[in-house]
């Protein structure tokens, strides 16, 4: 038998709480947890709290729906070491037509608050890629379980800008490993390609604040990805990755697929 929403929320609440483990083989050359590690985190996160909830993938797929990240931040002021324990808190701040807001607080083995993320998603059609209405899955359950209260003190994503003129940094392929179960580049994968674009050495020497992005235009195997960088300060960066689509003459045009704001501070030494 079915239960009611209110047993529901009574059972798991509308904020979820998840343990993790800094595995090694998911750590940089300085013991820190790889950011893009992280992100799978918190999206595994967010999907076992909608799972758990009554609308995630495992359900919309019946239906022919899934969510497609549109936009991610991430603000840290430390990073889980290696074989560390961390737990990682997902909710759900707002549930409009057509997007929701969740956001995240990862906590570290020891209790402190080491890290925020703020995330917005699309409710797609599997066949026509075209945005559906959240408030028809399941009669908008979905608004029972928003949580406007619960704080998340970091800064809304903003605009990425960019000169017109940046030079290209970077060109790859995507391919096997890049793509995900929706069958387009995966959204973590943008992320580790955005960090590849600074030398390991930068790292030494610099940690990784905040990482913002935007997800504009799916990509997909084969397509020619490529990555202009401008640097906008001593320690910011705005990247943008197009995927370059050849005629029958071979010349490319280059449809815009994420756009990327990246900030560093000086390490303590």
């Amino acid at each position: 038998m079915q239960t009611s929403i209110e047993e529901r929320l009574e059972k798991w609440g509308r904020v979820g709480r998840y343990e993790n483990v800094a595995e090694p083989f998911h750590c940089d050359v300085g013991h820190s947890l790889f950011m893009g590690h992280l992100g799978n985190h918190l999206l595994n996160a967010a999907d076992f709290h909608s799972s758990d909830r009554g609308f995630g993938m495992k359900f919309l797929n019946t239906v022919n729906k899934t969510w497609v990240l549109s936009r991610l931040v991430i603000e840290m002021t430390d990073m889980p070491k290696q074989y560390e324990h961390f737990f990682v808190e997902t909710w759900v701040e707002s549930a409009m037509r057509y997007f929701t807001n969740r956001n995240f607080r990862i906590e570290s083995h020891d209790g402190r608050s080491i890290g925020y993320g703020r995330s917005i998603w699309a409710l797609i059609d599997t066949e026509t890629r075209q945005p559906c209405n959240l408030m028809d899955i399941r009669d908008g359950e979905i608004a029972c379980w928003v949580d406007a209260d619960k704080e998340c003190p970091i800064a809304k994503p903003g605009r990425v800008k960019m000169s017109k003129d940046v030079p290209m940094v970077a060109e790859i392929a995507a391919k096997y490993s890049d793509i995900d179960v929706n069958g387009h580049v995966n959204s973590v994968k943008y992320i580790e390609h955005v960090l590849d674009l600074f030398p390991l050495d930068f790292y030494q020497d610099k940690f990784l604040s905040r990482f913002e992005i935007a997800y504009v235009a799916e990509s997909h195997a084969g397509d020619t990805l490529r990555f202009y960088k401008e640097q906008m300060s001593e320690n910011e960066y705005e990247v943008r990755i197009t995927k370059a689509v050849y005629d029958d003459e071979n010349n490319a045009s280059e449809t815009e697929c994420v756009r990327s704001s990246v900030k560093f501070i000086e390490k303590n030494k």
